[in-house]
């Protein structure tokens, strides 16, 4: 045999992995195209057959390797879609004859590739223009390597890159303005650390998808271009550059903003940063800042961490200053503050709250490592005279006596500045005051309440609710401003450019959300009753309710100047505090709460869809819109109406009615929009883990649909582990069905709103059924009996819609 053996001729490598694909073809073929199964072969080939790959020898279906921290393949249909490689711990070491070229060049044979993830693998030289090749792909994550050069301009030929993540390498040369002008669908770039020089290219501020920039740790200098269209960014982190002068400008909606360790100069902008009411950290240390510190930042409403450490900011601390319950990390040192610490930023028991609250190298009395008092005072005089003394080059006396005219001149204008402002504020009192208003307000509330009572349709709502919801009224603004005290800023919950939300407390104890807007251009009462007459319809037990309203109008002309709209107010957190919030784990929802939320959720959107006419669609609804009360009843809060849209700009024209021009937007499944959006929400109660980006929705949804092709371990792997062991395995493939059928990415694909109830009542009903328990099977007949009820309702509803008026 063995002479028999040795005369026939050793076949090559590549004959080899031929013999091997055409073996394994008949029962991999189903799963893996031939092209990507020998591709991923000669990928394992090029690695040198690392140890990490050995799992290659014991299967032909190459989806069912186990995924692990260095190796991770997902495969759907016939194609691979995503592949993770992350040589950490030098699990691929890569042979000394080791092609970057080659091995990308064999990644091309992967066109349906949306996912691929190349950290910690030690490539090195150019990143190859073969990328360019993988079309479908989404999301590239090539951190922490070696690469070098420019970033290539292949990259542009990826129309639908929704995430680029080049960390930590060694890229040089300008970041390329097509980054901006040509990936349409980017909202991730990250280029952290690597050598990039030059500015932000002006393209940057048309990318509307964007929700992360961050360009840390690169030699780039200049202005930031304006950024204030990019509504959903998120993220921006500028540490470590040469950035300057000139705050930027950026939106309104930043959750995090790093500044650190550049060269702003001049002062911080208050009108601005006043309205980050999401924004929770906040790094602008190590800059050349000047001016007076802004007291408000301690009491921003999300704010979590605040570092204005190593500037030049002026100002006196009160013991009386606000901060906000959730900040756990404050740096004031080495600036030029003099007073007291506020008494927010000291521990009851502990005294100061010690690495948490830094503060040295400051003038604050009655604290250790301070300066002088003096010295504060002095070098906030130098602040404002060196950078000019700088651009004089005659005598110093000359230059003094320059800054003493300027002072003075600047001195007079501020005194007639404030001389106007007081009486400016005096007669807006006085306006304010004054009894036309109130009469104003008084008998156009009343005539809209006659409308009102002989409407049928409002009056079959409030029927419908019964006593649970307190009738819809006018409120005086005198009860408006006793319930917020007088309007009192630490009452703010949110705010946008004409809008702010402010907590109330009425003086039967009712708590209550209050919208207050203010309006641009003169309109009478009369001409918003329309608008009114649809936010009173918002009456439902899955509803932020609307509870009246207010008109606040200029004494001169009866127009009016703000409105006030009043909502129920719950304080129990939103459905994400929940589910996947910080800190939640102790008051994590149960696999049937979660379902039940779902079902409020549902139920909400349907009734905004067919219980009010004309129906309410494209709410853009989150997770973080749908808020609980005590008893973890949940209600959305959020509504597409022309009053309550957000920073909606309210002009003279009287909006369209949406009756009239939504019939298009029907024809094109107008309500599906909103179907989408309860998928991601699903998404979230499912998995357990925010879901913020559009790319995270992307993952997870191919996730949940490899689970369900799979078996029962696969799917309660990726799940919440707080309800892996409570939920039956048919319910929970209820749930992630109508998750990805939600989420198809054609709205005629998506279900209908009953159709999305139907399955979840039903996911509930095998739940209860698993567990047995009588008392939850009691509660879900109460669920369909309520389901039933509002059917119902909604048939009263039409009827009374068809009753001649």
């Amino acid at each position: 045999m063995a002479k028999l053996a040795s005369s026939f001729p050793v076949p090559s490598v590549s004959l080899l992995l031929l013999v091997l694909s055409v073996i394994y073809l008949p029962r991999q073929s189903s799963q893996l195209e031939l092209s990507q199964f020998q591709a991923l072969l000669r990928l394992q080939q090029l690695l040198n057959y690392p140890p990490s790959l050995n799992s290659f020898f014991n299967t032909s279906d190459f989806s069912d390797i186990v995924p692990t921290q260095s190796f991770t393949l997902v495969c759907f249909g016939d194609d691979l879609t995503q592949l993770h490689i992350n040589g950490q711990d030098g699990a691929f070491p890569l042979p000394s004859d080791f092609s970057t070229q080659a091995f990308f060049s064999t990644l091309a044979a992967f066109s349906s590739l949306k996912v691929l993830s190349l950290v910690s693998m030690g490539l090195q030289g150019p990143l190859p223009a073969a990328i360019g090749n993988l079309s479908s792909l989404e999301i590239l994550n090539a951190s922490s390597n070696s690469f070098t050069g420019e970033i290539p301009e292949e990259i542009s030929s990826l129309k639908g890159l929704q995430s680029l993540i080049l960390d930590f390498n060694n890229f040089t040369g300008q970041i390329p303005g097509w980054l901006g002008s040509h990936l349409p669908a980017m909202a991730v770039l990250s280029l952290k650390n690597n050598s990039l020089a030059g500015t932000v290219p002006g393209s940057f501020s048309s990318m509307r998808n964007l929700r992360v920039l961050s360009v840390s740790g690169n030699n780039l200098s200049g202005e930031i271009p304006n950024l204030q269209r990019l509504h959903n960014l998120q993220v921006l982190d500028l540490e470590g550059n040469q950035f300057g002068p000139h705050f930027p400008s950026l939106p309104t909606r930043l959750v995090t903003l790093i500044l650190k360790k550049n060269k702003f100069g001049l002062g911080l902008p208050s009108k601005s940063m006043a309205i980050y009411y999401q924004l929770q950290k906040l790094d602008v240390s190590m800059n050349g800042f000047v001016g007076p510190f802004l007291p408000f930042l301690l009491s921003l409403p999300s704010i979590q961490y605040l570092d204005i450490s190593a500037n030049k900011f002026t100002g006196m601390l009160q013991k009386t200053m606000s901060c906000s319950p959730g900040l756990t990390f404050v740096n004031l040192s080495s600036n030029l503050l003099t007073g007291y610490l506020p008494s927010c930023l000291l521990s009851e028991s502990h005294g100061q709250r010690g690495e948490a609250v830094l503060y040295a190298d400051n003038c604050i009395s009655g604290q250790e490592d301070q300066h002088p008092s003096g010295f504060c005072h002095n070098e906030a005089l130098a602040v404002t005279i060196l950078p000019t003394q700088e651009r004089h080059t005659g005598p110093a006396h000359k230059a003094g006596l320059t800054f003493s005219v300027l002072g003075g001149t600047l001195g007079g204008v501020a005194i007639v500045a404030s001389a106007l402002l007081a009486a400016r504020k005096v007669r807006a009192l006085s306006y304010s005051k004054s009894p036309p208003t109130m009469l104003v307000i008084e008998n156009a509330s009343a005539a809209y309440n006659v409308k009102l009572l002989s409407d049928a349709r409002y009056i079959s709502q409030t029927m419908k609710m019964g006593a649970t919801i307190p009738t819809y009224r006018t409120f005086t603004l005198e009860e408006l401003k006793n319930a917020t005290n007088n309007f009192y800023s630490m009452n703010i919950i949110s705010e946008g450019t004409h809008h702010r939300i402010y907590r109330a407390t009425i003086a039967d104890g009712t708590h209550l959300a209050i919208r207050r807007l203010e309006m641009t251009k003169k309109r009478s009462p009369q001409s918003y009753m329309s608008d009114i007459e649809e936010i009173s319809k918002l009456r439902h037990s899955h509803l932020s309710s609307a509870l009246g309203h207010c008109f606040e109008c200029y004494p001169d002309d009866s127009s009016v100047s703000r409105i006030y709209l009043v909502f129920e107010f719950t304080a129990n957190g939103n459905l994400r505090d929940h589910i996947s919030g910080k800190g939640t784990s102790s008051k994590k929802l149960t696999w049937v709460q979660r379902i039940m939320s779902a079902l409020g959720v549902v139920k909400g959107v349907q009734f905004l869809h067919t219980g009010i006419v004309p129906g309410v669609f494209s709410n853009d609804l989150k997770i973080t819109d749908v808020i609980l009360d005590q008893s973890l009843h949940v209600k959305i809060c959020k509504y597409n109406l022309p009053l309550l849209a957000d920073d909606q700009k309210v002009s003279s024209q009287v909006p369209l009615p949406r009756s009239k021009r939504s019939l298009h937007y029907r024809l094109k499944y107008e309500d599906r929009d909103d179907v989408y959006d309860i998928g991601v929400i699903l998404l979230e109660i499912i998995m357990g883990r925010p879901v913020i980006y559009h790319n995270e929705v992307t993952l997870l949804k191919d996730l949940v649909q490899v689970s369900l092709v799979t078996d029962e371990m696969a799917r309660r792997s990726i799940i919440d582990p707080a309800v892996q062991k409570e939920c039956s395995d048919e319910s929970l493939r209820t749930m992630m069905e109508i998750c990805l059928r939600c989420l198809s990415s054609e709205e005629i694909n998506r279900p209908s709103v009953e159709d999305v109830l139907w399955n979840l009542q039903f996911a509930m009903q095998v739940q209860e059924s698993r567990k047995g328990d009588t008392s939850s099977q009691a509660e879900t007949e109460s669920i369909n009996e309520e389901s039933q009820a509002e059917r119902a309702e909604t048939n009263t509803e039409e009827f009374f819609v068809n009753v001649p008026l």
